[in-house]
């Protein structure tokens, strides 16, 4: 598993957490010592799960500037989710994620941050008709 911003590799790990949430494509969260954390720049926004608890997010600074709040981590999940607290995980619409040498493609509606492979089928909350889940 990898994740890269242009030829800039953010994180590479094989021993990744993924986590599946209702409706949703599965999520990565990549251990904090897979992440090259000198790329990263807090960011002043937060938003809270009601299972996972508060998120914070961080910004990468890319090859072509600072791509804003591409990854988050839970530094103090809740009860069952504790077990990726301190891990990262990132949105594949804003940065290139690979699941062994396939490319992951993002989960519709940009507030998501599932990991679409071939092997992954839908329908996922975010495309078109689902704002009812």
């Amino acid at each position: 598993m990898a994740v890269v911003a242009g030829d800039l590799r953010i994180a590479a790990t094989e021993s990744a957490i993924r986590a599946l949430e209702t409706g949703s494509p599965p999520s990565f969260y990549l251990p904090p010592e897979a992440v090259d954390q000198s790329l990263l720049e807090p960011s002043d926004r937060r938003t809270l799960c009601e299972w996972k608890g508060e998120a914070e997010y961080f910004h990468i600074k890319g090859p072509k500037g600072l791509i804003r709040d591409a990854l988050w981590r839970y530094p103090h999940a809740w009860d069952d989710a504790a077990v990726i607290a301190g891990y990262f995980s990132c949105y594949p619409a804003r940065l290139d994620c690979f699941v062994g040498s396939e490319r992951v493609r993002p989960q519709a509606g940009g507030y998501y941050g599932g990991w679409i492979t071939d092997d992954v089928v839908g329908p996922f909350k975010g495309e078109p008709g689902t704002g009812h889940w």
